[in-house]
């Protein structure tokens, strides 16, 4: 790290990290996003060497996160990144939506080999066991002392890159987890262990300024998924309603529906759908989609399906 990059600038969103419960309240009776990113920053405000900057771009339970936020929050990351005096940008959001979040940053971020560091928790601050705190230091350190780049999430003493993070718990201190991938490094309690040179990668994207400036303006993209007894009338209401993109979260290795795949095979067809607005992930909870199922349309590999239907926005947004 540079001598000159000695500023840090943290963006808060709410979530979980910013919630309050009443005094002996149970640890899921809280309400998130009621303290401001300054007030969470306070114990590292007086860093020796270093400037810490809080920037509230949102204030919401992230199970609401919306585009609107999703574009403040890519261009406050950006103007950031953009800065030479900034070493990385950390964001406080909740564990609900963070692995949608995190792809959609590392698709739309030119990070230029700074870290944007994701964080988030599964106890309120007022909880005697929150776990914001412990997550929010680890995320400092891996900005100010560890080799990273590109967009990660921190959790638990975890570091995961932004493509394999999902959420696999709904209320457990290790909800956060990478599928089958392992972290990119671990916190011993005093320092990130890491076997590469470099934590993460510096992602595709071209910069936050070649997003749509109206949020109404971006691809609409649904997420279907394969079930017994669906009904293809799914695939002809969305393009009826304008649907540009359609995320399958289909069954096994990625296979969907005979009735939902004849329907897509028809409309391509017919002109009104391309291959490239199709994307076929698993609905599984680990693993992923291995080789080409015999459909023929595109796969997801190890995406979520909400992290397929950020990553498919994006493609769109290109074309």
């Amino acid at each position: 790290m540079s001598l000159h990059m000695r500023t840090v600038v943290v963006l808060g969103t709410g979530g979980t990290i910013a919630g309050t419960g009443a005094p002996g309240a149970q640890d899921h009776a809280y309400q998130a996003a009621q303290l401001g990113v300054a007030e969470l920053l306070a114990p590292w405000m007086s860093a020796p060497g270093w400037t810490l900057e809080a920037q509230q771009v949102a204030q919401l339970d992230s199970k609401d996160m919306d585009h609107a936020v999703w574009l403040n929050l890519a261009i406050a990351a950006q103007a950031a990144l953009n800065r030479p005096e900034v070493a990385g940008v950390v964001i406080t959001h909740g564990t609900d939506t963070v692995e949608e979040t995190a792809v959609f940053l590392h698709e739309v971020l030119r990070t230029g080999g700074k870290p944007v560091v994701l964080t988030c928790a599964m106890r309120p601050s007022t909880s005697e066991q929150a776990d914001g705190p412990a997550h929010l230091a680890q995320s400092w350190a891996l900005v100010t002392a560890a080799r990273a780049r590109g967009v990660l999430v921190v959790f638990a003493g975890q570091a995961w890159a932004a493509t394999a993070v999902r959420k696999r718990h709904p209320f457990a201190l290790d909800a956060i987890g990478g599928g089958d991938e392992a972290p990119l490094a671990r916190w011993d309690g005093q320092a990130w262990r890491h076997d590469a040179a470099t934590v993460g990668h510096d992602g595709p994207g071209r910069g936050a300024e070649h997003l749509p400036p109206s949020v109404a303006d971006w691809p609409r993209v649904a997420v279907l998924p394969s079930h017994a007894g669906v009904e293809a009338w799914w695939v002809e209401a969305g393009l009826n309603a304008g649907v540009q993109g359609w995320v399958v979260s289909g069954t096994g290795n990625g296979s969907f529906h005979r009735v939902l795949e004849s329907a897509f095979d028809a409309a391509q067809r017919a002109g009104r759908l391309r291959r490239e607005q199709v994307l076929v992930c698993t609905r599984c909870l680990g693993g992923s989609v291995v080789g080409q199922p015999p459909h023929g349309w595109p796969v997801a590999a190890s995406l979520t399906p909400p992290q397929a239907r950020a990553w498919l926005m994006v493609q769109l947004m290109r074309r």
